[in-house]
């Protein structure tokens, strides 16, 4: 009896390894099976997202030429009028008006924006107590998840009866209405994604600030700052983006005139003339066409903005 236990015993363990090792294995290609599950997802996901922006860009591209290849590229681009439906005298396509508001509105902004977001998420990462700082990150979270028709209500009844009293204007509905309104839009992206930035600065960095002799506010400006430097280019552009894109509250307090731009002018932006016009006119007309040129400049616009900032940001890197 012991001679056969003996015998079995090896067989037992043989057969209990094997059962284990047929586990792991099991285990290993379940998991390498999850793997490859999920990096398949992960480029269809990329793919989509891709061809989501090939897919844009192509439609813009196929609708917007034809009416600049009948218009003339010089025309639409440097003309003063837009008159699509002038009926007395020959239509007219030109857009500057709309290209130098936009500009114009999304520059005066960025002006305004920019240096209160970057101020207010300075002083959210590295200033403020806690819980001042959970009581303005919440409000500054609000801000972002107002509707924008909200932004151009408040101030179509605000904003410009004030403009048209302090200035003394027939009307208050004018360029620096929507470079007001459009500065505060723009905050929210500014302050979060700049706070971010500031937040993930190695804290060893600002350390060696200190005992180098710099004080705290050198050390935020000199050090904090274009060490996030990135982040804080990203934040820029998001508010860029968040500007030149609107639409629906700027209709509101620009006046929607088609002027060539002034700052107590009322004007029309590119998104404004798309949103305006686009729900009369014609089908397979010229104006809509031309509308849809305007849309195929403005993602032009925002094409060359990207690449200009990250130019820049690269360029700064290796320097």
């Amino acid at each position: 009896m012991e001679m056969e236990n003996a015998l079995r015993t090896p067989t037992r363990r043989r057969t209990v390894e094997q059962k284990r090792s047929g586990g792991t294995g099991q285990k290993r290609n379940g998991r390498e099976a999850m793997e490859w599950f999920f990096h398949l997802l992960f480029l269809l996901c990329g793919v989509v997202a891709v061809a989501f922006v090939l897919f844009i860009s192509i439609y813009l591209i196929v609708s917007g030429l034809p009416a600049i290849r009948e218009i003339g590229l010089v025309k639409f681009l440097f003309g003063r009028t837009w008159a699509p439906t002038a009926t007395t005298v020959e239509p007219s396509f030109g857009i500057l008006p709309f290209i130098l508001t936009s500009v114009y509105g999304t520059a005066g902004a960025v002006l305004i924006g920019v240096p209160i977001g970057l101020m207010t998420a300075i002083f959210l990462a590295k200033v403020a107590p806690p819980r001042a700082a959970r009581v303005i990150k919440s409000a500054v979270e609000l801000l972002a998840g107002i509707p924008s028709v909200v932004y151009g209500l408040v101030g179509m009844i605000v904003l410009v009866p004030a403009i048209r009293e302090l200035f003394g204007l027939s009307s208050g509905a004018c360029l620096l209405a929507a470079i007001i309104v459009l500065a505060i839009m723009i905050l929210p992206s500014i302050i979060n994604v700049s706070e971010t930035a500031l937040r993930a600065v190695p804290q060893e960095y600002e350390e060696a600030s200190l005992a180098l002799g710099a004080t705290e506010i050198e050390t935020y400006f000199r050090v904090s700052l274009p060490a996030a430097g990135s982040g804080v280019a990203t934040a820029v552009v998001l508010g860029v983006g968040r500007a030149i894109g609107e639409a629906m509250a700027i209709i509101m307090v620009a006046g929607n005139v088609a002027n060539m731009p002034g700052l107590f002018t009322s004007v029309r932006f590119l998104t404004t003339a798309i949103a305006s016009e686009m729900s009369y006119a014609a089908y397979g007309s010229l104006q809509r066409n031309a509308l849809y040129s305007i849309g195929l400049v403005l993602f032009l616009f925002i094409m060359l903005i990207n690449v200009l900032l990250n130019a820049f940001l690269k360029s700064k890197k290796e320097d």
